[in-house]
């Protein structure tokens, strides 16, 4: 299985659906909070080309995008695909 990165905040509750969602499929992710770590920001804006809002989700070298990109992959039935490939 690929490695998931997720850049987050604790008030953000976008986060904590795409974390519940990858909780639910059994997926391991390193979670970056960028409220607390806001050294990191410029480093997911880099990553994500631009993208400024969290969740930044990662899979492998490939940007997913945000929550609803995680869920409109997994409603494609190619989430999956992505993870193990």
């Amino acid at each position: 299985m690929k490695s998931v990165e997720i850049y987050t905040s604790p008030l953000c509750g976008f986060c904590h659906a795409a974390k519940r969602l990858l909780n639910q499929k059994n997926v391991a992710f390193t979670e970056v909070d960028v409220w607390a770590n806001p050294n990191r920001k410029p480093e997911m804006i880099q990553r994500a080309n631009g993208g400024r809002t969290v969740p930044q989700i990662f899979i492998g070298d490939t940007h997913v995008g945000g929550c609803d990109d995680l869920y409109a992959l997994e409603s494609a039935g190619k989430l999956d695909a992505l993870l193990a490939a």
